[in-house]
């Protein structure tokens, strides 16, 4: 059966290793049965650069790339934790970079695919910090340390984060629904699918006379996946354990 998944959030490091071992069981039992993977962002905890080699990004990389000599396109883009994933990372995998937002013909229906923090607008902080972050001259910048530096500048980063988090709202991190039907619109876009806010759900509400779709991707755990399966009969949740 013709059918796409869609994964996003999974947050691998060296540290979660049940995590990193559940994704590799995903891409040999599961996966294979697609014809297309997207991973929609933040595969990665942190990405320094390609560079990085330390154990298990070898064997993920690895895995990945059987998985694309098998026959399943694999399909990624980044996150706000791993945008510095390169071309060298896509040549070792097989992976197709995707820019972020990007609209698909998904079965006949126009799908706008997305990691999700664009859309919550509303932090304003953030979305400067966001656009700040991702300046060339500021990428070439960080690269440019070794990557031990790089290693402690992303743990930093992370504490930080964690930190700013606490002292906002929950809504203020959630999407801005203005800001959802201004993306479905300029795109012309009839389902909307993202990660990053770990808010799983399918929302469904009108726009311009006709129904639309926002379907939420889950965050992995330790313990259990969940992927969004696509066929051209409609979209449907799979747990993985």
């Amino acid at each position: 059966m013709t059918q796409s998944l869609f994964i996003s959030d999974l947050h691998l490091s060296v540290d979660e290793t049940d995590r990193v071992r559940l994704f590799l069981r995903f891409l040999t039992d599961r996966a294979p049965q697609a014809d297309h993977l997207y991973i929609l962002g933040d595969l990665f905890d942190a990405w320094v650069g390609d560079d990085h080699l330390q154990p298990p990004i070898p064997e993920i990389k690895l895995a990945m790339q059987q998985l694309s000599n098998s026959g399943t396109r694999l399909w990624l883009m980044h996150g706000n934790r791993d945008f510095l994933i390169g071309d060298d990372f896509c040549r070792e995998t097989g992976a197709a970079l995707l820019q972020d937002p990007t609209l698909v013909d998904l079965y006949d229906t126009p799908t706008l695919l997305m990691h999700g923090d664009l859309l919550c607008s509303d932090d304003e902080p953030y979305q400067r910090f966001r656009r700040e972050i991702r300046e060339p001259e500021n990428v070439k910048a960080f690269l440019s340390h070794s990557l031990a530096q790089r290693l402690a500048l992303a743990q930093r980063y992370r504490e930080m984060s964690g930190e700013a988090k606490s002292l906002k709202s929950e809504s203020i991190m959630d999407v801005n629904q203005e800001t959802v039907k201004a993306y479905l619109t300029e795109y012309a876009a009839e389902r909307l699918i993202h990660g990053h806010t770990h808010r799983p759900a399918d929302h469904r509400f009108e726009l311009r006379g006709k129904p639309v779709q926002r379907h939420v991707l889950a965050e992995w755990h330790h313990d259990q996946a969940e992927s969004l399966c696509v066929t051209p009969e409609g979209a449907s949740r799979e747990r993985f354990h």
